[in-house]
């Protein structure tokens, strides 16, 4: 009885606490054209994308040199146990 009591509060309590919690979001501004914006403040896209593409690449052939690695060395392992078993 007091662990559905338990669970009833927490349902009921804490959906209102986190609700609470949340702060509002500030208010954004006006519309500013892209023109308006100063230099500073501008991102340009290409280098990110290309470095997000280079860093994907990368990161692909790391996985695929591993697999390599590791499918060579559980050859060598399996040609060696069947070297060392007899067979029948």
């Amino acid at each position: 009885m007091k662990k559905t009591v338990l669970l009833l509060v927490l349902i009921v309590v804490l959906p209102g606490a986190l609700l609470w919690a949340q702060q509002p979001a500030a208010p954004q501004g006006d519309f500013v054209p892209l023109s308006e914006i100063p230099q500073t403040e501008q991102l340009p896209a290409a280098p990110m994308v290309i470095g997000a593409y280079a860093f994907v690449w990368v990161a692909l052939l790391g996985y695929v040199w591993s697999l390599w690695r590791r499918m060579t060395k559980l050859e060598r392992e399996l040609a060696d146990l069947q070297r060392r078993v007899p067979k029948h």
